[in-house]
């Protein structure tokens, strides 16, 4: 395991690789005696739990640093929120980053992507293909605690991003994906999955998919936050536990769908 202080790897010897870059809620202390959102703010769009989920994979990225310091999912340029347009809207700063900490915080962006690539490629040299489950959560009650929650057509519980990958190249693994964790019993039901509704996948991805094209699928996988109260902050454990079988179920249908290629 290698542990730095914006981002915790765990080497395994699987093909399969969990990853949690929003994950994080740390900042430097610099950052956060300039930021102008509070605590609750901030935990609100970054990916509580995600982290945990994790586990379910051998190999294991986790995001330690918050998306308010550096977001990882981001192309280089746009990595540092500088401006409310960059951050949906909110007012993120009480005085602006000057040039002096956004170049800090992109040395941490560059550090991450060089030990991310060093670390697949290892893994590639291993297993000639691999496959990223790049986890992360969206918000559905934007409008307030007590409003109604986004309209479930347009927000499925789990949104399966495949927008940045070869999507006919890698359709046997992302098929198989999908159909195992549409199968799972999810409490006596099944999950919600749906495939680029709310979002295609970020740039970790297409960075991944732009270097190994045809040796590495990155799966964006987006669960919607009705596991937990996303104004409280207060997650239900047993739909936590639930999500995590969920995904563990789908390892041994992926390593198939994989070695099949």
């Amino acid at each position: 395991m290698a542990l730095h202080p914006h981002c915790i790897f765990q080497r395994g010897t699987s093909p399969i690789i969990a990853a949690a870059i929003h994950n994080g809620h740390d900042t430097r202390r610099s950052v956060e005696q300039r930021l102008a959102i509070d605590e609750d703010e901030q935990q609100r769009e970054e990916d509580p739990i995600t982290g945990e989920w994790t586990q379910i994979a051998k190999t294991q990225i986790v995001g330690l640093r918050s998306r308010f310091e550096v977001d990882l999912n981001r192309p280089r340029d746009k990595a540092v929120y500088e401006t409310p347009a960059d951050a949906w809207g909110m007012e993120v700063w009480d005085t602006p980053p000057d040039p002096k900490m956004i170049e800090a915080s992109l040395r941490e962006y560059d550090e991450f992507y060089a030990d991310v690539e060093a670390l697949l490629r290892e893994l590639i040299e291993e297993h000639g293909r691999i496959v990223v489950y790049d986890l992360h959560t969206y918000n559905h009650r934007r409008e307030g605690a007590d409003a109604p929650p986004a309209d479930p057509k347009h927000n499925p519980e789990v949104n399966i991003g495949t927008g940045t990958m070869d999507r006919q190249f890698w359709a046997p693994v992302v098929d198989r994906f999908i159909a195992e964790l549409r199968a799972y019993d999810f409490h006596g039901r099944k999950l919600d999955v749906r495939e680029n509704v709310k979002f295609q996948g970020g740039y970790f991805g297409e960075w991944i998919h732009s270097t190994f094209p045809e040796q590495a699928c990155a799966i964006a996988i987006e669960f919607k936050k009705f596991f937990m109260d996303e104004w409280e902050g207060e997650a239900d454990p047993d739909e936590v536990e639930c999500i995590y079988k969920a995904l563990e179920s789908t390892l041994p249908g992926v390593q198939t769908a994989l070695r099949q290629l």
